[in-house]
């Protein structure tokens, strides 16, 4: 066992011996680098690129200080002009289809004729409602303004970004399955 532990001590010693003739090596290759380095440093700097020509641009006078700022909130004035045009009406209780947006809905039919004809609409939950002219669906205040053996008129209330409010049209055609 003492033997062995002599056949390894050797080998520890050659392994440091070309550790240090290999760092010692090293030393040259370090002077090259430097003077290169320097070398560099000595010479002179590239000329810089010249500025970019600035363009002129053409003067704007604003003529519009008297108007309305469009990132403003309207004045009292501009609110009480539009009270004259539609407008949803608070006080009304809602229906049970306006809780469904229209595309939800589908008309599966209709029931008598002339003044007294009900059209049949399906919710998403598979429910049929009867509807007559002047009832309320979908999520827009839509009112039923005519009932046709193929399909609803309706007339939506939709906001106009301005605090009025614009009637649209819309239609819920019947279902062919």
């Amino acid at each position: 066992m003492k033997g062995f532990q002599s056949i390894r001590h050797p080998a520890r010693v050659a392994l440091i011996c070309v550790a240090a003739m290999s760092l010692s090596a090293c030393d040259p290759g370090m002077r090259d680098l430097e003077n290169y380095v320097a070398d560099i440093k000595q010479r002179p700097a590239p000329p810089l690129e010249p500025l970019p020509v600035m363009k002129q641009f053409e003067t704007f006078v604003y003529s519009a200080q008297d108007l309305r700022d469009p990132f403003s909130l309207p004045q009292r004035q501009d609110l009480e002009s539009r009270v004259e045009g539609p407008r949803p009406d608070s006080n009304r209780r809602k229906e049970v289809l306006e809780s469904f947006p229209l595309d939800g809905l589908d008309m599966v039919g209709t029931l008598g004729a002339g003044e007294s004809q009900l059209a049949l609409v399906m919710d998403p939950s598979r429910v049929v409602h009867r509807v007559r002219v002047g009832n309320y669906l979908g999520q827009s205040d839509g009112r039923i303004v005519a009932i046709r053996e193929d399909g609803l008129e309706i007339v939506e209330l939709v906001p106009d970004g301005s605090g009025g409010w614009l009637e649209r049209p819309a239609a819920l055609a019947l279902e062919n399955e």
